[in-house]
């Protein structure tokens, strides 16, 4: 195992992140779906070899925490062992239902995997961010759009032909639109708009790429394969949480440990009851959740019920989804506040409330949780909770007196 990574990089398996808990290390599943029998060995192995505790991030990674220097390598090797297809390289992202949601235009999973390997055998690594990564969406309902990724391809029908629609750096609304490629030519397109951005803006991102060296490079790189076209139309918000048909005549179950983390044995339990319906497996969802997949449709109230009862989140309306949180003090090291105690706190004062959006809990100024601009926003800063509405600061409090004055910004408001 290499030595433990510095903060502000990715931990993966073979090189976890030392955090306030001991060090952390980090699951990339490849999109496909994880057996349970698999899924129920990761709850096993994060019980023996670290603290228990699993999160499941807002990319739809999975996290282990309380690893130490000697268990760590255990526990890398265990999961290996386990079979789970997945990359410690760059993030390549799929819509959650890729290849099973009846909507899908095109089933970005056999394309995502074959982008995978030319990166594991380009050498590029060192030359490009550690942050980078693309999102294939393969034009189902449950989509990516709100997913930020270096480089966008939304699978689209043209002609009776599926095409890829290409962006740069964002999500669905912010990213640059390039125009439309054939769905035969996307990993050959990405990988020329990856080489591109090593040349000209090496361990760069490609948002800032685009804002100093300008977008003719880029374009440049698929002439001849690039079709210009219009942007494509903006799609309802998709959520994981809840009940989603599938192809087969299955049905897949969104649900969400709350505020992305759980612990094993919950989680062995959800797996447990994942079994005594005959699921197919797990997968995971960007927005911190687990989607149940190929459960009979006539079980699913029952299963959506059974889960309930454990403590998960199983309504996308549920207030605890209003709320995102990092870990914070003192389970990461640069928290300035207990982010994960005060989440359900924040939870109890928006619920029944009508304020717009979420609330993004932030133990430090760094923001890893929800880099961007939230609707409001509480940050850590020498134990002090700074409140921002946007990117205005609107008001600060302690840590006691936080509800109150959250509570009442939110009156005002609204």
């Amino acid at each position: 195992m290499n030595a433990p990574m510095r903060r502000g990089a990715c931990p993966g398996l073979s090189a976890p992140m030392a955090t306030g808990d001991g060090l952390l290390a980090r699951l990339t599943p490849a999109g496909s779906t994880i057996p349970l029998a698999a899924f129920a060995g990761l709850c096993a192995a994060a019980q023996r070899r670290g603290n228990g505790v699993i999160e499941i991030t807002s990319r739809g990674s999975i996290q282990f925490r309380g690893l130490t220097q000697v268990s760590a390598a255990d526990f890398a090797a265990e999961v290996s062992d386990l079979g789970i297809p997945a990359s410690d390289g760059i993030p390549v992202i799929v819509d959650p239902l890729s290849g099973l949601d009846c909507g899908n235009v095109f089933d970005a999973e056999p394309v995502a995997n074959e982008l995978r390997r030319a990166l594991t055998s380009a050498p590029l690594t060192s030359r490009l961010s550690a942050k980078l990564s693309v999102a294939i969406d393969g034009g189902g309902p449950l989509h990516l759009d709100e997913l930020s990724a270096d480089i966008r391809l939304r699978a689209m029908q043209s002609d009776g032909e599926p095409d890829f629609h290409v962006a740069l750096g964002g999500g669905a609304t912010s990213a640059v639109p390039l125009g439309v490629i054939a769905a035969h030519r996307a990993v050959e397109c990405a990988m020329r708009l990856i080489e591109v951005l090593a040349t000209l803006a090496p361990q760069s991102r490609m948002r800032h790429a685009v804002e100093t060296v300008g977008i003719d490079g880029f374009k440049s790189a698929l002439d001849r394969m690039m079709a210009a076209a219009a942007v494509p139309a903006p799609r309802a918000k998709a959520d994981p949480v809840g009940v989603h048909a599938l192809r087969s005549g299955d049905v897949a179950i969104g649900i969400a440990p709350s505020f992305g983390h759980s612990d094993a044995e919950s989680l062995h339990s959800l797996v447990d009851l994942a079994a005594h319906v005959q699921a197919a497996g797990l997968r995971t969802a960007p927005k911190r959740a687990l989607l149940l997949v190929g459960i009979p449709a006539n079980l699913a109230a029952d299963v959506v019920a059974a889960a309930k009862a454990m403590n998960f989140i199983v309504e996308a309306s549920d207030p605890r989804r209003r709320v995102i949180a990092c870990a914070g003090a003192p389970i990461c090291s640069a928290g300035q506040i207990p982010s994960r105690a005060l989440a359900p706190v924040v939870a109890d004062v928006l619920n029944g409330t009508e304020a717009p959006g979420f609330v993004h809990i932030s133990g430090c100024v760094k923001g890893c949780a929800y880099p961007a601009a939230a609707p409001m926003t509480i940050v850590g800063r020498n134990g002090a909770c700074e409140i921002y509405r946007g990117d205005d600061r609107v008001g600060s409090a302690t840590v006691d007196t936080l509800p109150e004055q959250l509570g009442r910004l939110i009156r005002v408001r609204s």
